[in-house]
């Protein structure tokens, strides 16, 4: 059964006209409402007949999946509401006032409050709340070490770490590869900053989706024939401060965000 596992997959079978035929706005959108099963891959007028064969009526029930995400973050707000928030901001590097825990995410505030709601003028999607969450919860409030490895060195890391490069490292790269401004975006949209070059690349810059979970992203321009190279890299102690599936979740997340926005500006 033929399965897309991102909009993006959804969004490269579509002649990106963006002639809004479908009634959505563009052809992103209309991938989207595809992944989130509200419309049909058929309702595109200008999708190939073969394309439709292929996938009509055999694309996994995303509906059912965000069934699924919305659970799992009801469990987490009712496990929220059993942790006073007050006595652990200080450790998860976060303010509490007004009833609520204050953090940032990639320099954004994030607020929950105690029954576990997050408050923000940002849209929060599932891959930035189940990971927040989760570190509210279980987060150990490790200070940074300032000490980078990559996944597969944290404990939970080496059953992840090949399925992270693919959903993680090797997409990000292309974005890198083809959208200039990435980094740019990076330092200036999120609150990335560039730091002295590790392990002699070309681009180092760490990011904070959380506060205690910096991660660093080193690329590699091409050079010589070799094609680029990107890699991320965590701190020492990530795994003490969010489970090793929330990292993941968090950074595919990151990833697909870049996507959309080097798709819009591309």
């Amino acid at each position: 059964m033929a399965q897309f596992n991102n909009v993006m997959e959804i969004f490269k079978l579509l002649d990106k006209s963006n002639c809004r035929l479908c009634n959505k706005p563009t052809c992103l959108a209309f991938a989207a409402a595809v992944f989130n099963g509200q419309i049909q891959l058929s309702e595109c007028p200008t999708i190939e007949t073969e394309v439709i064969k292929k996938y009509s009526g055999k694309i996994a029930n995303q509906k059912n999946i965000e069934r699924e995400r919305d659970e799992s973050i009801e469990k987490l707000k009712r496990k929220i509401a059993l942790i006073d928030l007050s006595s652990s901001a200080k450790k998860l590097g976060a303010t509490f006032s007004n009833d609520k825990l204050t953090f940032k995410c990639l320099g954004k505030d994030i607020n929950v409050d105690k029954k576990g709601n997050i408050l923000t003028d940002i849209h929060v999607h599932s891959w930035i709340a189940i990971p927040a969450l989760n570190y509210i919860i279980s987060g150990a409030g490790k200070p940074v070490s300032g000490k980078w490895v990559p996944l597969r060195e944290l404990e939970g890391g080496k059953d992840w770490y090949r399925l992270f490069a693919q959903r993680c490292e090797i997409p990000l790269k292309k974005v890198a590869d083809t959208y200039t401004d990435l980094f740019e975006d990076m330092i200036h949209l999120f609150n990335g900053r560039q730091v002295e070059n590790h392990y002699t690349s070309d681009i180092s810059l760490v990011l904070y989706p959380l506060p205690k979970m910096p991660v660093l992203i080193c690329y590699w321009k091409p050079e010589d024939g070799l094609e680029s190279t990107l890699n991320i890299f965590f701190d020492s102690t990530a795994e003490e401060n969010l489970n090793i599936e929330s990292i993941y979740t968090l950074c595919t997340g990151l990833v697909i965000m870049f996507e959309k926005i080097a798709l819009r500006h591309g």
